[in-house]
């Protein structure tokens, strides 16, 4: 069963709390199920980052595209591009969406929700936040609401102003022609420090890794299209270089 039958169904999912538990208990009309007792504490832990991850990028689209007040098509192909939905789930992840674009909730609570299940500043939240921009320019511009939205939201999860910037030029937002924004350098920055910076990105932003820390199989594909974009942008820097 795919991460959304679960966690629309209840199958798999664990009894989260908190405004997404709640989200959950209304959309699938029923207490949600903790997984078989054969599973181990790591095993519920991990389940429990990957169900969470999956629901809180749903609600924090929905939530995203009441920032500049219009959801439009491109939108909506765009979230179905990140997040690769079976057709017969696309109904109940639509009654997700539904229910947290009209929730009086703000989305910093299902945001600080989220958090509290990564370190702070964790390649998977950054994934995520990739991936709403990716949804945010659908329609050819993020207006600055969004950006101040996804500004918030990049807080919550604790980076920083750069690291912030960084993602906005990987995400083709601002600086995306400028290959040291991408991996978040200096142009001053010294071989050895290009190399290391590149090193360390390539190994926090891995799939294998992203997997392991709670990032769904699901999203593979946007993790695998940013590692691209890393890689083109060293390749960049070390043609122009000469580097080794």
């Amino acid at each position: 069963m795919s991460i959304w039958g679960k966690i629309i169904g209840g199958a798999a999912g664990l009894a989260l709390g908190g405004p997404i538990g709640a989200l959950l208990g209304a959309t699938a009309g029923h207490a949600v199920d903790r997984f078989a007792s054969s599973d181990t504490p790591k095993d519920e832990e991990a389940a429990t980052k990957k169900i969470a991850f999956t629901i809180g990028v749903v609600v924090l689209s929905a939530k995203m595209a009441k920032a500049d007040g219009v959801v439009t098509r491109d939108e909506i192909a765009a979230f179905r591009e990140v997040f690769h939905i079976p057709p017969e789930e696309v109904r109940n992840v639509g009654r997700v969406w539904d229910l947290a674009r009209h929730d009086v909730e703000g989305f910093e609570v299902y945001a600080q929700q989220i958090a509290r299940l990564f370190n702070p500043g964790s390649p998977v939240l950054e994934e995520l936040l990739l991936s709403l921009f990716h949804i945010a320019k659908a329609d050819g511009v993020i207006h600055q609401n969004e950006i101040a939205y996804l500004e918030r939201l990049s807080e919550i999860f604790g980076f920083d102003a750069l690291a912030f910037q960084r993602m906005r030029a990987v995400a083709g937002d601002k600086d995306a022609e400028d290959p040291y924004s991408v991996l978040g350098i200096a142009h001053g920055a010294d071989d050895a420090e290009v190399k290391k910076i590149y090193r360390t990105l390539i190994r926090e932003h891995h799939p294998d890794r992203l997997i392991a820390e709670g990032l769904p199989e699901e999203f593979v594909a946007a993790a695998t299209a940013k590692m691209a974009a890393i890689n083109a942008a060293y390749d960049r820097i070390a043609k122009q270089r000469g580097m080794n």
